[in-house]
């Protein structure tokens, strides 16, 4: 598992994954209750379907937002679909839980903060330079490393990390 963005792997399977956002759906029972789940898209979308189960929540809507980037500088975000007024009943978001897979730079939850700036901002990993602009996460990694999610993976060989054991 590459080292093609010159950090370190953090490969997720989907049992780690199910298992990491229902701890966070664990720790958001406390600090609800919430009316409505928005989640950033398409991180947030699985995430978001489990806590949403888990804390019974039926109002899901999305908000689409696109980073354009090369993986050495953050680019420009566009607001693909924002949130439809319906599905958010308290002023500026109150109520509404915001759900991602990963806050990195922040870039993305600044654009929803500004959006909903009183939502309750959650996502399942966190960076540093991202982690204030979220209220609850499950797992902080650091800022140079690159998670690999399921849905982006499929079965390989893997070499160890040892590189005297991959000759």
């Amino acid at each position: 598992m590459g080292d093609e963005h010159g950090q370190k792997a953090f490969p997720v399977s989907w049992d780690q994954f199910h298992r990491d956002a229902r701890a966070l759906a664990w720790r958001l029972a406390s600090a609800g209750p919430f009316e409505s789940i928005v989640c950033v898209t398409r991180g947030g979308l699985v995430p978001a379907a489990i806590v949403a189960r888990e804390l019974g929540l039926r109002v899901i809507e999305t908000v689409c937002v696109a980073s354009y980037h090369d993986y050495k500088s953050q680019g420009g975000l566009q607001v693909l679909k924002g949130v439809a007024p319906d599905a958010i009943k308290g002023e500026g978001g109150a109520g509404t839980l915001v759900v991602d897979d990963l806050v990195d730079t922040g870039a993305t939850a600044k654009v929803v903060r500004a959006m909903l700036p009183k939502a309750h901002f959650a996502t399942v990993y966190a960076k540093p330079q991202g982690r204030p602009l979220v209220d609850t996460f499950v797992t902080e990694v650091s800022q140079d490393t690159w998670i690999y999610f399921p849905w982006d993976m499929g079965l390989a060989f893997q070499p160890p990390i040892n590189k005297a054991e991959r000759g």
